[in-house]
């Protein structure tokens, strides 16, 4: 089976950290979070991918090839100019090889899901559908697109963000499409998924089916959220492929050189860097070739590769991240992540 990856996009929610780095080739668990997303993918029969790239689309180049390090065929789609959801997907479909009635994945690049897309696809197969989405049931569903269907799980309405939307269950961004209905969507122009092609095939009358599910998702586009991927990743809420939970429940790069009496919790991930004597590291992201120095405290935050920590430095909350960056000794630093 084939895959569109959608990872073009420029990740400004997390900025800082996306200012030298696109989004899904940040670290999670000591592993760009692509590779997350492509061990999940093969494990549901996908063989080959069609990476849409466009923001520092070198670093996907050099960091995944042909894919043959993944177990997979990996192709890359450079986009000169974002064309949107939908217009990066058109774009990639010239390297797709499946027959027109086959289906093709589409995946967001900044999804965390644990639903079964086997079963996504083979309710697609079933239904005869033109596209089937996976959606997704959350607490409030205010802040997203909501997407009511039917009794049986045809797709009815496309709603955006509203203060009384009709369903709590959102567009959860994993989608299986017909081939044919990609080779509709206009070339070589901007063209959003959500709020164009889904609403026009639907308008055309073409089949559209949801794939409900109540399994873990996340979108990482927050620093919040991706802090909170990070957590449930290494302490074994969300299984990946590409890693391996520890017993301690955390994640220490093997290259990372720990001082005497530092503590590093649960849910917390150290990549290959140098943390001084007496550390304490709770609920935190810290990259690699990051300085900690001795007797700093650095609680729910997250520290981008290349930092420099002072002594007995407090942060709280906060994302530091640049190549050179330094926060002064015994300074405190409170946040809101």
């Amino acid at each position: 089976m084939e895959a569109i990856f959608l990872v073009g996009g420029k990740g400004t929610r997390l900025h800082p950290l996306t200012l030298e780095t696109p989004k899904p080739m940040l670290k999670v668990a000591g592993v760009p979070f692509i590779a997350h997303q492509i061990g999940y993918a093969k494990e549901h029969g996908v063989t080959r991918i069609v990476m849409a790239i466009s923001y520092k689309n070198e670093q996907f180049l050099h960091y995944l090839g042909d894919g043959k390090g993944f177990g997979v065929e990996i192709i890359h789609a450079i986009e000169d100019q974002p064309l949107g959801t939908a217009g990066a997907i058109r774009n990639a479909s010239r390297f797709l090889e499946s027959d027109p009635q086959q289906p093709i994945a589409i995946l967001n690049g900044d999804i965390l899901s644990a639903h079964d897309m086997r079963e996504q696809v083979a309710l697609h197969n079933q239904m005869r559908a033109d596209a089937t989405l996976h959606l997704i049931r959350v607490a409030d569903a205010r802040p997203y697109g909501s997407v009511p269907t039917d009794a049986a799980g045809k797709i009815e309405d496309f709603v955006e963000k509203s203060d009384n939307p009709p369903t709590d269950f959102i567009n959860a961004g994993c989608y299986i499409f017909t081939r044919s209905i990609i080779d509709q969507i206009p070339a070589g122009k901007v063209v959003s998924i959500e709020r164009e092609t889904f609403p026009a095939l639907l308008a055309a009358g073409n089949p559209l089916w949801a794939y409900k599910s109540s399994s873990y998702w996340i979108d990482i586009g927050t620093p919040a959220a991706f802090l909170k991927a990070s957590r449930d990743l290494v302490q074994g809420q969300f299984h990946s492929p590409v890693f391996a939970t520890s017993t301690t429940m955390n994640y220490v790069h093997p290259d990372a050189h720990i001082g005497v009496n530092v503590q590093i919790d649960a849910g917390s991930s150290v990549g290959a860097s140098q943390i001084g004597g007496d550390v304490l590291v709770e609920q935190s992201i810290i990259g690699d070739d990051v300085v900690v120095g001795s007797g700093a405290h650095i609680c729910a935050s997250i520290i981008g590769d290349g930092v420099q920590i002072g002594d007995g430095a407090h942060l709280r909350g906060v994302v530091i991240a640049g190549v050179g960056v330094s926060v002064p000794p015994n300074s405190r630093q409170i946040g809101e992540i």
